[in-house]
């Protein structure tokens, strides 16, 4: 029990009055060391806690001071951690609700919606995600490119740093998934930032979507083709783009992470830069059954492909995964395969899940690592 609630209940079940100062005086989820109080006020049936921290039991039930209409949940939080969670309801009726957390401003979204999020002692938002008045913005340019591939036009974002020149040539940096990247990740404003604090070289920055992304994704031959084939020349004939592979380079989350590296396996020498955050990277160790169901099945092939025979598809790769995730074991053991073909990697791990603002938090180091910018190149 955590020394607030201990507080509250000494002496037993406390009047209304009480309570109310003891939500008024504190803000919750309440962080205290290693621990984080969860507190509910409502007459229900029940109230569960529904979180993401793979293996940990998602959902965990709150307990009910008896006599009141106050529920609290006490869980053990390691320091700089960030967990994304909701509420469940049980309503007397049998009815279950869930729901964001009333007493917590704190929140993260997705392409799903929203969910409250819980920071452990320490943990704090990056403050370069923010825009910052004395970085000069880039701008955002949308374009439409003809695709024999798929054998019709492709809409995309072109991000062009500030003060933009055709004649200089810049870095180009494909990005899976780009919109999402966009608006739940804070990319322009990381672009923007990073730029202005010489920690990344001005670099042009092609946002991409998929109309369907479980597909073209998971290693799909025609999406590598795309992006190789066609769209990486295009942009060099309307863009003053560097050509040259290390100055090339792919990024993506989850299936995009996937659809990044298998399009580098395919093109070797294309893409010198690679960036990948949790990756979906799943793959067979022993026997043929896949765990994770039939949408993976492309993934799994592809993964058992490239573990037998991984190649140099890239020069640079840097990897970043939660700890709170299914998939860092798959991750994890992909560092020493990488390492192995004599690529440079660097591997990143955070307490965090499989969430777009874990992986905003470690664009800083993964864009600057792969695309040092000036203020890197004199003083690392």
């Amino acid at each position: 029990m955590s020394h607030a609630i201990n507080t509250l209940l000494l002496g037993g079940a406390p009047t209304p009055e009480a309570l109310e100062r003891f939500l008024e005086t504190h803000e919750f989820p309440l962080a205290e060391d290693n621990q984080v109080t969860f507190v509910y006020r409502g007459d229900v049936k029940a109230v569960y806690l529904q979180h993401w921290i793979f293996s940990l039991e998602s959902t965990r039930p709150l307990t009910r001071v008896k006599g009141t209409d106050f529920w609290w949940l006490v869980m053990e939080v390691p320091p700089q951690s960030r967990v994304e969670y909701k509420l469940l309801l049980e309503h007397a009726n049998g009815g279950r609700e869930l729901i964001l957390d009333p007493l917590n401003d704190a929140l993260a979204h997705d392409p799903f919606g929203a969910n409250s999020v819980c920071a452990g002692e320490g943990y704090e938002t990056p403050e370069w995600i923010e825009p910052d008045e004395e970085a000069r913005p880039g701008s955002i340019e949308p374009r439409r490119f003809k695709s024999d591939v798929y054998g019709e036009p492709r809409e995309m974002m072109v991000y062009l740093p500030a003060r933009y020149r055709e004649t200089r040539r810049y870095p180009l940096l494909v990005v899976h998934d780009g919109s999402d990247y966009m608006r739940f990740s804070s990319l322009k404003a990381v672009l923007d930032n990073l730029i202005h604090r010489l920690e990344i070289p001005p670099m042009i920055v092609a946002l991409t979507d998929s109309r369907n992304r479980l597909e073209e994704y998971a290693d799909d031959e025609r999406h590598a083709r795309f992006l190789a084939e066609e769209l990486v020349p295009a942009l060099e004939d309307h863009y003053s783009i560097l050509g040259r592979p290390d100055a090339r380079g792919l990024m993506g989350a989850s299936f995009g992470g996937v659809a990044a590296l298998s399009t580098a396996w395919r093109y070797p020498g294309t893409f010198g830069r690679l960036l990948l955050q949790s990756g979906s990277f799943a793959f067979t160790d022993i026997g043929s059954t896949n765990p994770r169901g039939p949408l993976f099945g492309p993934v799994v092939d592809f993964m058992n492909a490239f573990r037998d025979a991984p190649g140099r598809p890239a020069e640079r790769i840097f990897l970043s995964c939660g700890t709170y995730e299914s998939l860092i074991y798959e991750n994890r053991s992909l560092v020493p395969l990488l390492q192995e073909t004599g690529m440079t990697v660097r591997y990143v791990e955070a307490r965090d899940g499989h969430n777009w603002e874990n992986w905003r938090d470690r664009l800083r180091e993964g864009l600057s690592w792969l695309f040092p910018g000036p203020l890197w190149m004199v003083y690392e």
